[in-house]
């Protein structure tokens, strides 16, 4: 199943706590997080249908225009991204381990999604933000052709969009690293 997910970034954490609250009371959403990001800015994450969580984005977008430093709506999202967003992947420490690192978590999502419809690989996780300067990573594992198409992929998109830091393709990952990861 596809689902829409929105990215919405604020200049303020007082009024990213407001506009969440704002955004959660305009549509039929569900939220997937809201925390301050570095730099003392805001960030939201919401998913549902494309018409709610278009409704709940152009609310805030509306409302707090004065604060608002980015707003991304993506439509047809990978159900296996949705989870990844939730903490909920079950993706296995096995196989080969890509990397993609991003600047932003809307590019760092986008990537993912894009990852995992290119090729046959799970996602092992997907962190967007918190602790790492607004940037985002996402580690996906599976066979190493696979991996290696799917960091491609997921890479090509992030640079396309000016937002692309660096990745990694390890075929055999080190047991210590596993653990660690």
């Amino acid at each position: 199943m596809y689902q829409t997910i929105g990215v919405v970034e604020l200049k303020s954490i007082a009024k990213g706590i407001e506009a969440t609250d704002a955004a959660l009371k305009s549509a039929d959403i569900t939220l997937i997080s809201a925390h301050p990001a570095c730099p003392g800015k805001y960030e939201m994450i919401l998913t549902g249908t494309i018409s709610n969580v278009t409704a709940a984005v152009e609310h805030i977008k509306e409302r707090f225009e004065e604060r608002l430093v980015d707003a991304s709506i993506m439509g047809r999202i990978d159900e296996q991204v949705i989870t990844a967003l939730f903490g909920t992947q079950t993706a296995d420490k096995k196989g080969s381990l890509g990397v993609i690192e991003t600047y932003s978590a809307a590019s760092a999502i986008k990537a993912a999604d894009v990852a995992v419809k290119t090729a046959k690989v799970d996602i092992f996780e997907l962190r967007v933000s918190r602790g790492m300067g607004g940037k985002g990573t996402v580690l996906l594992t599976g066979e190493i052709g696979d991996v290696t198409a799917a960091v491609e992929a997921g890479s090509d998109y992030a640079k396309g969009q000016g937002m692309f830091t660096g990745n990694s393709v390890i075929a055999a990952p080190h047991e210590l690293l596993w653990k660690q990861i």
